[in-house]
C-alpha cells in the first residue's frame, strides 16, 4: 500500500539532500574559521603583522619607496 500525503518520501528525500548540503557548508565554514584563527594568532607577532600589512595593504615605512607592477596578460 502507498499513501501520498504531506509527509511523502519525495519531501523527505528533498529535506535530506538539503541537510547534506548544509553539512557540507558547515564543514567548509569551520575550515575557514580555523584558517582565520591561525592567521589572527600569527598577527599577534609584530613581524608577522608588518609582513601582512605590506603584502595586503601595500603599507611601507616612511623611508621606503614601493613600486607595484601589474602585468597585463593577453591570451
Amino acid at each position: 500500500m502507498l499513501f501520498l500525503d504531506g509527509n511523502s518520501w519525495l519531501i523527505h528525500r528533498e529535506l535530506n539532500e538539503e541537510v547534506n548540503k548544509l553539512k557540507v557548508n558547515k564543514e567548509y565554514y569551520q575550515k575557514e574559521i580555523n584558517k582565520d584563527k591561525t592567521t589572527i594568532e600569527k598577527l599577534n607577532d609584530s613581524f608577522e603583522l608588518e609582513s601582512y600589512a605590506r603584502q595586503h595593504y601595500y603599507m611601507k615605512r616612511s623611508d621606503e619607496d614601493i613600486f607595484i607592477i601589474h602585468y597585463d596578460t593577453v591570451d
